[in-house]
């Protein structure tokens, strides 16, 4: 299954559905109105979008998960690489380190999430 683009404001509204769920609408526009400063229209209209793109299901005012959180960041993450940066890790990894510093707490847990994977799929 082809995993939807989620855009910058549909991602807002999808944080609090993937935090919260499953939840009533009616909480959904309250945490909206909150944390968005959203009116009752705009969380319906986004949540209408991402339901006809299948990432959520809307039903007896209930919202409901159908896509992870975690299967969109890695389609997302996946085609900002392949768009940026050709695919490649190594090369988003270095771009990246070049203009920010790494804390030792980031580098030891990039050391911890290579060494992971190695263990995980015998190879280096």
């Amino acid at each position: 299954m082809e995993i939807p683009q989620i855009f910058d404001g549909e991602y807002k509204l999808a944080q609090i559905v993937w935090e919260n769920a499953p939840l009533s609408t009616h909480d959904l526009v309250e945490k909206c109105q909150d944390q968005l400063d959203w009116k009752r229209t705009t969380t319906y209209t986004v949540l209408k979008k991402l339901c006809e793109r299948g990432v959520f299901r809307m039903e007896n005012k209930q919202v409901t998960v159908l896509i992870p959180r975690e299967r969109v960041q890695l389609s997302q993450g996946e085609a900002f690489l392949g768009r940026t940066f050709g695919g490649s890790l190594p090369g988003f990894i270095a771009a990246f380190a070049k203009e920010k510093r790494l804390s030792q707490k980031d580098i030891d847990e990039i050391r911890r999430l290579i060494d992971d994977y190695v263990e995980r799929n015998g190879h280096a």
